[in-house]
């Protein structure tokens, strides 16, 4: 299993679609957290949208296939359906994942960014897995408001093994993994600026502020990522 088995979305869909399509985020770190766990690699062969969420998906691609593609960020994804459901007059949102006081204040800041979008939020309980009736519990959450976009933000990789294992019971038309997209929109975690964002560098700032929690993904899969892709080149 390599990179080349991924195929990458470089542009996100102008409308909704009629029956429930799952959108999920790729870059180094994720690609080798789904190489040893084969449940998480399918979940993301299996997504419709799989955007390159990473510098190092994006030189990948210009390296192995000569295609110069754009880095979509999660947070990216987000506004994205957020935008487009405001300029069609209005729609329904649904954020599982995170807090109650991080779920407050995304609620607080989408009426003011998108009034006229409707929202509904849950938060799990905060543990690796989940129980029968835990699992029920948030299904029958989400498919009472019957969203036309869920946001999961449970982070990598439990959010899209969520999503994969219960898809086929969601009430939606669109499910989109986003993790720490929860934590930037309330505000509670500070996206690094534009400048960084712009640079290509915006793991940059992120590993500097949270070097314990970042490490394994800067200093050990990103290593491992360059080296597949080197070893993919020959292949090809």
């Amino acid at each position: 299993m390599d990179f080349l088995e991924y195929k990458l979305t470089t542009d996100l869909p102008s409308h909704l679609p009629v029956n429930l399509q799952v959108a999920c985020t790729i870059n180094p770190h994720s690609y080798c957290v789904a190489k040893e766990d084969g449940l998480f690699r399918e979940a993301l062969l299996s997504a419709d949208i799989l955007i390159p969420d990473g510098i190092g998906v994006v030189w990948a691609s210009k390296y192995l296939y000569k295609k110069r593609i754009e880095k979509i960020s999660g947070f990216d994804l987000h506004l994205h359906f957020l935008k487009m459901l405001q300029k069609k007059g209005g729609g329904k949102v649904f954020y599982l994942g995170a807090s109650e006081r991080t779920l407050g204040l995304i609620m607080t800041r989408l009426k003011k960014e998108f009034p006229q979008i409707q929202a509904a939020v849950y938060s799990p309980p905060f543990k690796s897995e989940f129980t029968k009736e835990e699992n029920l519990e948030m299904i029958r959450e989400i498919n009472q408001f019957e969203p036309d976009v869920l946001f999961v933000g449970m982070t990598a990789p439990k959010q899209e093994k969520w999503v994969f294992l219960n898809k086929k019971n969601l009430k939606a038309k669109m499910v989109c993994s986003i993790g720490a997209v929860f934590d930037f929109y309330a505000g509670t975690v500070q996206r690094p600026n534009e400048v960084w964002i712009n640079l290509g560098l915006e793991w940059l700032p992120r590993f500097l502020n949270e070097p314990r929690r970042l490490w394994r993904r800067n200093l050990i899969s990103t290593p491992r990522f360059i080296f597949d892709v080197f070893q993919m080149k020959l292949r090809i």
